[in-house]
């Protein structure tokens, strides 16, 4: 929209930059949605002058929330982003320095997930007056480069406004960036705090309302007809849905596709949900967390139908799982550098527009998967959710739990309402594997990151995002340490999320993986030194239940069993944010799950003096050899 350049306004750059904001939309199948909802922030020397003045000014433009750290602050705008399909995010500000900083681990999640949030670090003085200023790490031999400079490149689009006409094009580009499928992520603008102060005579058209289309690009007919003689020609095909399922809101076409061609559906981390856990053709998470039932059919299959899925070494069993002659991949991503992994026949187009195209295309054809190949992965996923029910049950009800236990108890208690957020740990693998969703929002699991400290601010922006829905953030000690801090904003704000803490006294999944490579869990426990200098010794009397009431929040603490479902209960009912403290089973019964029914690639030492380290070379030597390059 052209205004005539004589109508302006006279703003700051941070004013007309909350005032930009506010009029930003984004538009999928007719409906219109806010795209910068709220703004996060930490006030300091960086941007307390110029955007905290702004967002005062226009508080009733821009909501504001008050952070207590940088990196969970982006946490909060990525759970809310996620929750609300992309289509809505926040922005996060902060000062120069270590807040800055403090950024870069909350975008590069964003980024990695392709998840939006805009990002609006205060800088150094763009006019130099003073220099080096406060915080401001001089580089020698680059004058124009501060520590914000690091968050380059784990940003979607990156940029330093150091005049107050270079915002326009600037923020411009920065909502293309954020509402774009394809190119979504983190969106810095670095913000000099001399700049943010500083008046400007803005064009009044640049602060008229835009809607930014978000997009559904339809697949080429000629790679739509690869596609469907793909399809046609397998006998043992199976579909990997992966996050780009949620993005596009695909879910009910690929539920549509598997009704029409009884094709197993498996999925990625963040693909779980795809499908409800007892629709038939769902044979749950796949690749090294996944279930048996999927990987057999991942081993045997001769077409590999990819919805969304980037691939990752977790999915394909770090190049492993994949192992039939002559299997081929059929890959329908967004993005053509996704669609043309594996050497896969590229099928680029938005996930439901494609699945739809696919399945009316079929349809007439009257395409199935052959009955007994129906028959097989069928009478698999029953035999898999009798080891899930073994795995949930108890022996007694007045026992401490096992992990395992714990997501049972859980299990029994939750709707499809509920919202499950994990992200890091030995959870992601036992809830890949064993949790039974029943909703196509319900398990928020990030896994392309897998960042400790990420569920507990990651839930509050969920919750925001689905005020009326439970929200639970699963965290073990570990993660807990990682992390508390946003409990006080919870509190602070009355966001009544639900934290469930495994107290199993040290990193629990690294502790497995330390043992099944050699390293003999070195480091892993949270114990006193011993007297030959290693983590051996009493454990750390440390009550995180404390610490949790402490922070403001309601705490009910679990025993046993019985004590878990009647704290959980509770919890659920709670209108304040309310955690539950359990003391797990110790670190070799930390889990109670099902093994891993795929290898992970993680390298042994080639040479070592211990038994441990050479039993597993020889180990890792085997597996390694069974890995394929896909040609």
């Amino acid at each position: 929209m052209t205004e005539p350049t004589s109508s302006t306004t006279r703003l700051t750059v941070a004013q007309a930059l909350v005032r930009f904001l506010a009029a930003q939309y984004t538009e999928r199948d007719g409906t219109r949605h806010r795209l910068i909802d709220a703004t996060w922030g930490i006030l300091g020397h960086g941007n307390v002058a110029g955007l905290g003045q702004a967002l005062l000014e226009y508080g009733d433009d821009m909501p504001y929330h008050q952070g207590r750290n940088e990196q969970a602050m982006v946490h909060a705008a990525v759970g809310y982003a996620r929750q609300r399909d992309r289509l809505s995010a926040q922005a996060v500000t902060t000062c120069v320095g270590p807040g800055a900083t403090n950024l870069v681990t909350g975008a590069a999640l964003a980024t990695v997930n392709h998840l939006p949030v805009l990002l609006l670090p205060g800088d150094v003085f763009a006019t130099r007056p003073a220099d080096p200023v406060l915080q401001q790490l001089e580089v020698p031999y680059a004058g124009d480069v501060s520590v914000n400079d690091c968050l380059r490149p784990v940003s979607r689009y990156f940029d330093r406004i150091t005049r107050p006409e270079a915002l326009i094009p600037a923020a411009l580009r920065a909502m293309r960036v954020l509402a774009d499928p394809l190119d979504t992520g983190a969106v810095t603008l670095a913000l000099p705090q001399d700049v943010q102060a500083e008046a400007f005579d803005w064009p009044d058209g640049f602060f008229a309302e835009r809607v930014w289309t978000v997009r559904r690009p339809a697949a080429d007919p000629g790679e739509l007809a690869a596609a469907v003689r793909a399809v046609r020609r397998a006998r043992r095909p199976v579909v990997v849905a992966g996050g780009g399922v949620h993005h596009s809101g695909a879910e009910d076409a690929l539920r549509e596709f598997a009704d029409l061609t009884r094709i197993p559906v498996a999925a990625t981390q963040a693909g779980k949900g795809s499908l409800a856990w007892d629709h038939p053709a769902d044979v749950g998470g796949i690749g090294h967390t996944g279930t048996a039932t999927a990987c057999e059919l991942a081993r045997t299959a001769d077409l590999v139908i990819g919805v969304g899925t980037r691939y990752t070494d977790f999915t394909t069993a770090s190049g492993t799982l994949f192992a039939a002659p002559g299997v081929r991949f059929l890959n329908i991503n967004i993005a053509p550098f996704d669609a043309h992994k594996l050497a896969g026949q590229p099928l680029v187009a938005d996930a439901r527009t494609a699945l739809r195209a696919l399945t009316g295309a079929l349809a007439p054809l009257g395409h199935r998967a052959e009955p007994a190949y129906v028959a097989e992965y069928t009478e698999d996923k029953e035999r898999w959710e009798h080891r899930v029910d073994a795995a949930f049950e108890a022996e007694d009800s007045y026992s401490r739990p096992t992990q395992a236990q714990v997501l049972g108890a859980l299990d029994e208690l939750v709707t499809g309402d509920d919202i499950i957020v994990n992200a890091a740990g030995s959870l992601p693998g036992d809830l890949h594997r064993l949790w039974r969703t029943r909703s196509r929002d319900q398990y928020h699991v990030e896994y392309g990151y897998s960042c400790m400290g990420y569920e507990i601010p990651a839930a509050i922006g969920v919750r925001m995002a689905a005020p009326d829905r439970p929200v639970w953030a699963l965290v073990g000690d570990g993660t807990y340490l990682m992390m508390p801090t946003e409990i006080v904003t919870a509190v602070q704000e009355g966001v009544a999320i639900k934290v469930v803490l495994l107290q199993n006294h040290g990193y629990a999944s690294i502790g497995g993986l330390s043992e099944s490579v050699g390293g003999e869990r070195f480091a892993t426990a949270y114990r006193h030194r011993s007297e030959d200098g290693t983590y051996t010794g009493r454990p750390l009397p440390v009550d995180l239940a404390a610490n949790a009431a402490s922070l403001g929040m309601r705490v009910l603490r679990a025993k046993t069993v019985d004590d878990l479902r009647a704290a959980l209960a509770e919890a659920r009912a709670a209108d304040t944010p309310t955690c539950v403290h359990v003391e797990t089973e110790t670190a070799d019964r930390v889990s109670g799950a099902p093994p891993a029914q795929a290898w992970w690639d993680v390298p042994v030492a080639e040479t070592s003096t211990r038994p441990s380290a050479v039993r597993a070379r020889e180990r890792y030597e085997r597996l390694a050899a069974t890995r394929r390059h896909h040609l």
